[in-house]
């Protein structure tokens, strides 16, 4: 057997139209062209990027969203986003810095959830 990495990234959220829309609005993402029930999949490469309900025994409200995983999506200009996105009053946790993979910041999404953007 031979798994050879991510494949397929999925935040589950408490609204999915709410999630969908913050993504689409502060990110430009783009909606694949079909996507399951209960799910946004956004047309994002290599890696496809969805929002989607909670799975069964998921409780959203028990802990800090994402606690001990780190996601990063590339972005062409790290400082033009960050300075959108904190003008939109979205919550900056680390202020843009340089880093090995260039220009990078995190915010914090609709629910909770911390995302590294670099560029």
């Amino acid at each position: 057997m031979t798994v050879s990495g991510p494949d397929f990234v999925a935040l589950q959220v408490r609204d999915v139209a709410a999630a969908a829309a913050f993504y689409e609005k502060h990110l430009g993402l783009r909606r694949a062209p079909a996507s399951p029930p209960g799910a946004v999949v956004f047309a994002t490469e290599p890696i496809s990027f969805a929002v989607r309900e909670p799975l069964p025994g998921l409780d959203l409200d028990a802990g800090p969203a994402g606690l001990g995983v780190a996601l990063w999506l590339k972005t062409d200009d790290a400082d033009k986003t960050h300075d959108d996105l904190a003008a939109a009053g979205v919550a900056i946790v680390r202020p843009p810095s340089d880093s090995p993979f260039g220009r990078m910041f995190a915010f914090r999404d609709l629910d909770g959830y911390v995302v590294t953007l670099h560029g």
